[in-house]
């Protein structure tokens, strides 16, 4: 009889135990402040990439001049041994993504890679002094500046094409 009382306390610990964390927890999760948001994503400084990028590679450049600040730097990189290869990416004012990525890589090889297996549609635009050809079908659609010696220019990301549209104007080369 002693061997079963030593039992039953031991399962009524638990028990209670059991309890006690319970009510912990109900405490920390009802009582304690949690945000249920998207993290902020961080701006990024470009400039100096920018200019180290501008001054290695065999073609012009492109950045956006002139954006709103509501437009937000969130990535850049540029790789020279990787075909001199430049990535500037954006977080839009609605949320979404553009990305501008630039190469002198072989061109249906770059195309696909930076708009992610979009497919060239019929359907051109007329941005600035420049014609674009409309990408879609891939994760990204796309706006691709190919008649551009020596590089390729893609626009992409899941934004609207509006959003690429209004970076493509926005893109100076130096």
């Amino acid at each position: 009889m002693a061997g079963s009382k030593g039992k039953q306390k031991t399962a009524r610990d638990m028990i209670l135990s059991l309890a006690v964390i319970g009510i912990a927890a109900a405490v920390m999760y009802f009582f304690i402040p949690h945000d249920d948001h998207a993290p902020d994503i961080k701006r990024v400084d470009y400039r100096i990439e920018l200019l180290t990028a501008r001054r290695a590679a065999s073609y012009p450049v492109a950045a956006p001049e002139g954006l709103p600040k509501t437009w937000k730097a969130t990535s850049v990189r540029y790789q020279g041994e990787d075909s001199d290869r430049w990535h500037l990416g954006f977080r839009t004012p609605d949320g979404q993504y553009v990305q501008v990525e630039q190469s002198a890589e072989k061109r249906a090889d770059f195309i696909d890679r930076a708009s992610q297996g979009a497919a060239a549609t019929k359907r051109t635009e007329r941005i600035g002094a420049r014609t674009w050809t409309r990408y879609t079908g891939g994760r990204y659609d796309a706006l691709v500046l190919e008649n551009t010696p020596g590089s390729t220019t893609v626009v992409a990301g899941t934004a609207t094409f509006a959003r690429l549209t209004e970076m493509a104007a926005a893109l100076r080369t130096r």
